[in-house]
């Protein structure tokens, strides 16, 4: 069942990279990687209309075969330092439809949970918030055990602590990248002064189980996505939920 409210999802990939050179329209899986996030988007119950801005060819080929509408984007807006949100405010305006929750989906992360992009608007909804963004534990990365070292390999502490055992750590979050789902009005909030003015200032979150959304900034992050694409398409299909 569709929500009443209205909602485009916009996928962002743009050619270039510089933490993995083209790391947007790689192949994984044996699919190119956008075409995994289009197909969460246009698999979501809550999902009214799937678009993708990008300044890549092979990107627009993808969404083009897939039957979803691509919206160029300028090279001002696909550089290095191009805000998000800017990217996205340009995709929204240029598609000139009433969505009121706009989705946010990165091209480069190609492992979420199929139910993400569903419970981000539902929250969305329910709570009346701004944004709601997803999140997965820092883990053993954890600030209190991270270290400062100088020159001479000297080592301090970030955070000065006394905590020696992992349960003992205060839980903290990171965003993931799965999935944000924003209100319109949010998205057109704009303040040079905040970057994530865009998120308004009712921010909520979801939680991902650790390892369930792989976004893809290295080598690393590629090897262990093509990984749980390969098993996921291993496993045998025994009902409705797995195939």
């Amino acid at each position: 069942m569709k929500h009443l409210h209205k909602t485009l999802a916009v996928i962002i990939g743009r050619a270039g990279s510089k933490g993995l050179p083209g790391k947007n329209t790689l192949v994984i899986a044996g699919r190119p990687m956008i075409e995994f996030s289009i197909e969460d988007a246009l698999n979501s119950r809550t999902v009214d209309q799937t678009i993708v801005s990008t300044d890549s060819q092979a990107i627009a080929d993808t969404a083009r075969r897939m039957r979803v509408r691509v919206i160029d984007r300028p090279q001002l807006l696909a550089s290095d330092t191009a805000t998000v949100d800017s990217a996205v405010r340009h995709a929204v305006e240029t598609n000139a439809t009433p969505h009121e929750i706009i989705v946010i989906l990165y091209a480069n992360v190609p492992v979420r949970p199929d139910d993400l992009i569903d419970r981000a608007v539902d929250l969305l909804v329910s709570s009346g918030a701004d944004s709601v963004q997803s999140y997965s534990t820092v883990g053993k990365h954890h600030p209190y055990w991270m270290i400062r070292m100088d020159a001479e390999g000297r080592v301090a502490p970030y955070v000065a602590n006394t905590v020696y055992r992992r349960q003992d750590l205060p839980p903290l979050l990171l965003p993931d990248g799965g999935v944000i789902a924003v209100t319109r009005n949010s998205l057109f909030t704009v303040d040079p002064a905040q970057p994530h003015a865009f998120l308004g200032t009712d921010r909520r979150g979801i939680l991902s189980q650790d390892g369930s959304v792989v976004d893809i900034d290295g080598p690393a992050d590629l090897a262990l996505a093509e990984t749980i694409l390969v098993h996921q398409a291993s496993r045998p299909c025994v009902d409705s939920v797995t195939c």
